[in-house]
């Protein structure tokens, strides 16, 4: 049998029967766009991240623009405006940056946990400078008490990309609980996965969430009066209701994901096989099981030949995207190097014990020769 990467049907599988239930109550209801499971999931999912505020949209890509375009709305960015965010980010950090006319700063991250380096934030802290984006880069929170120093010592905001971090923890305290904002993502694949496209913007100021919530329904808290030119992007109450369900079990599927993390961090020896490094364990929820390698396509082929399937996460990065011209004179050599070399391992809270042992095996026999 293969080893998928990740086997989505097989994590739901564990709560059909709660997540049809649920699937039944709002179809029953016949309310299905901003009734009581949105509102009863925001409140949950609020005092879940230990946050005043928690407000679904259509995805995450959408609940990080959102956070930038209520700033804008309030008058706490401008056009022109600069964000410093980690260069080995996914694009959608980035997007989110431009898609309100600002200016995205990619800067290096820590070569041992992938996260923005702050000294590196620093060093690009220039006159237009407004923001640092934080993205939690595989489940592991990046360094906030350093980021949120800076940001204090600068005056600037700081937004976490939590898109891939629900639940890890730093003293007490849980991703989206650190910054001005957060934004989250409720794609399929995440630790706390919708079935469909969903996302979330988490924050303690009632001012930008009275902007958002506005924002993302045309523009309007009261119907057919638009305070702003707003878009549409609402989480709907079937996949609400959905994360309601799964919600309560987040905790106990993150503990599921580090207890085969360890075993990984234990297990895999092989000397051209750079292993994560984790913080604090609590702060890690491996949403992705992220290696190095540097003959890391070799390792892939090795790896699919004895079914097991890894993934590159990711292999271009944004400066180098063909949607970024502007920044292709950029340099940045430790996120390049990066993005040629990581291998993503197959990581669930559904892996079986057997299937664990066959992927450390697996890296184990890879020949440095092949």
């Amino acid at each position: 049998m293969d080893v998928p990467f990740l086997d989505v049907g097989a994590i739901n599988a564990r709560y059909a029967d709660a997540l049809k239930a649920a699937t039944a109550r709002v179809i029953d209801s016949g309310w299905y766009v901003l009734g009581e499971e949105l509102a009863a999931f925001e409140r949950e999912f609020a005092a879940y991240c230990g946050a005043r505020h928690a407000l679904g949209v259509g995805n995450g890509l959408d609940a990080l623009t959102l956070i930038f375009r209520a700033y804008r709305e309030l008058g706490v960015l401008a056009e022109g405006d600069e964000v410093i965010v980690a260069g080995n980010t996914y694009i959608a950090s980035l997007l989110a940056i431009s898609a309100n006319r600002l200016v995205p700063v990619p800067v290096e991250p820590d070569p041992l946990t992938f996260n923005i380096d702050p000294a590196c934030a620093e060093a690009a802290v220039g006159p237009r400078t407004r923001a640092i984006m934080a993205v939690h880069l595989y489940g592991q929170l990046a360094d906030m008490h350093a980021l949120s120093e800076l940001a204090k010592r600068h005056g600037l905001l700081l937004i976490e990309d939590a898109a891939q971090a629900h639940g890890a923890m730093l003293d007490g305290r849980r991703a989206g609980a650190f910054g001005d904002a957060a934004g989250f993502s409720f794609y399929p694949t995440k630790n706390l996965g919708a079935l469909g496209d969903g996302g979330a913007v988490v924050t303690g100021d009632s001012r930008l969430a009275d902007t958002v919530l506005a924002l993302r329904n045309y523009g309007s808290q009261v119907k057919y009066h638009h305070l702003h030119q707003g878009v549409n992007s609402r989480l709907d109450e079937i996949q609400a209701a959905i994360l309601r369900v799964k919600l309560g079990r987040l905790d106990a599927d993150n503990a599921l994901r580090r207890g085969v993390a360890r075993r990984y961090r234990d297990g895999i020896t092989h000397p051209l096989i750079r292993l994560p490094q984790v913080r604090a364990e609590e702060s890690h929820v491996w949403h992705i099981f992220t290696i190095r390698c540097p003959r890391r396509d070799a390792l892939r082929r090795h790896l699919a030949l004895q079914g097991i399937h890894g993934a590159v996460h990711y292999p271009v990065p944004p400066h180098r995207q063909p949607a970024y011209p502007e920044l292709r004179n950029l340099r940045l050599p430790l996120t390049e190097r990066l993005h040629e070399e990581v291998l993503s391992l197959p990581i669930a809270p559904t892996l079986a014990d057997d299937a664990v042992e066959r992927v450390i095996r697996a890296c184990a026999t890879f020949e440095c020769s092949a």
